[in-house]
């Protein structure tokens, strides 16, 4: 299968605000369930040890009107929940029969109370995650909060969730997040063979589809990427940060590359890559994902550092892992996390002598020459600072 196959495969996923895929799968079977999650991270082992299929609901994009869901919230904050509300009042999301609302900022858990009001029927949660990094103390909250989440699935799947179901579902994710950091590996070595609009496609495409399923179409991605033959340009190496929660539109991630840069390091779609390491599969299956969270998880805007000395090193060393050579800041508007962290990252990459620029966006963005026009500027101003060094 070429890339092309491949990416329309991911594409068709990623336009299709029906989710009929998930329909179908929920439909192939008796007794199947689909949870929704809201971005950052959820443990989707958990979903998917109760035999349950876990569902990204990142918005409505670009190509969803919102109407209705302008009613539940105030016009200064970010159009991520007041999209999901419109998916959920025009009956998209009328199969899903559970939604877990992570821990991102006040705007995601207020948004968890509206779901409970305006769907009763469906089991929903505020999945709080831990802002305190020692196993004693942050570590067993969270095991707490993993006992209360699984109690919840298992009365909304009508069976128990057995600690075997949580190591297989575990190995399942493990596999997947392999998978993932192959394509990320192989983007920084040959970024003109995995284009970031291409990438991020495949990495939407997760938040349908079945762990495996979703692993094999990674690996069939990089095998056909790595014998295709594509031009490489004098494009520039950037990270992109800030977009963790709310998407940018497609076209968005298209205009970066489109003005001479090359995305080898990115926080998009950031529940894929949240663990960092394989959780192990034996032993207590909750605390193996609680440690996993707690000592191996990325750094990101709505996650705590409690040593202020640190903070932004993390993306420091984004950046040299990759071998970038400057960093876009692109954080929705009205995103506090996003938008409170700035100063502090960007004061990091100025003591490192790293080049960035900042720009907003929104998820249903039209306008993409001004940005397309800072991002080649910026490309160009890292070419001859480059070639005067």
């Amino acid at each position: 299968m070429s890339t092309a196959e491949i990416v329309s495969r991911a594409q068709q996923l990623f336009e299709d605000l029906n989710f009929t895929y998930a329909r179908e799968w929920k439909a192939a079977a008796p007794g199947r369930k689909v949870v929704g999650f809201m971005p950052v991270y959820v443990p989707r082992e958990m979903i998917w040890a109760a035999g349950a299929l876990p569902l990204g609901i990142f918005g409505g994009g670009d190509e969803l009107e919102v109407i209705h869901g302008d009613a539940y919230y105030q016009s200064y904050i970010c159009r991520i929940p007041r999209s999901t509300i419109e998916l959920g009042v025009s009956n998209r999301l009328d199969f899903v029969d559970g939604m877990l609302f992570p821990f991102v900022c006040d705007v995601i858990r207020n948004l968890s109370g509206i779901w409970k009001i305006m769907f009763p029927n469906v089991y929903s949660k505020f999945f709080d995650t831990p802002q305190n990094y020692q196993s004693s103390i942050g570590g067993n909250y969270y095991v707490q909060e993993l006992h209360e989440l699984r109690e919840g699935l298992e009365k909304m799947a009508g069976r128990k969730i057995t600690d075997d179901d949580l190591r297989r579902s575990i190995a399942d994710y493990n596999e997947n997040r392999k998978a993932v950091r192959e394509v990320y590996d192989f983007r920084i070595e040959q970024p003109w063979k995995a284009p970031a609009w291409e990438v991020y496609l495949l990495m939407r495409a997760g938040m349908v589809l079945p762990p495996d399923e979703h692993t094999k179409m990674l690996r069939d991605y990089v095998a056909a990427a790595r014998d295709e033959d594509r031009p490489i340009r004098d494009n520039c190496r950037i990270v992109v940060t800030g977009s963790f929660c709310e998407q940018p539109p497609l076209n968005l991630v298209k205009s970066i590359e489109m003005a001479g840069c090359y995305v080898v390091d990115d926080d998009y779609m950031l529940v894929n890559r949240w663990l960092m390491t394989d959780v192990p599969t034996e032993g207590d299956p909750l605390v193996n994902l609680s440690e996993a969270f707690i000592k191996h998880s990325v750094e990101t805007a709505c996650k705590y550092v409690d040593k202020e000395e640190v903070k932004g090193q993390f993306l420091v060393e984004s950046v040299r892992r990759s071998k970038a050579e400057g960093v876009i800041f692109a954080a929705p508007s009205f995103c506090d996390p996003a938008l409170l962290d700035r100063p502090m990252l960007q004061h990091r990459l100025t003591e490192n002598n790293i080049p960035f620029i900042a720009f907003k966006y929104a998820e249903n963005s039209g306008q993409m020459q001004p940005i397309r026009e800072q991002a080649g500027t910026f490309a160009d101003s890292i070419k001859l600072w480059s070639e005067q060094q």
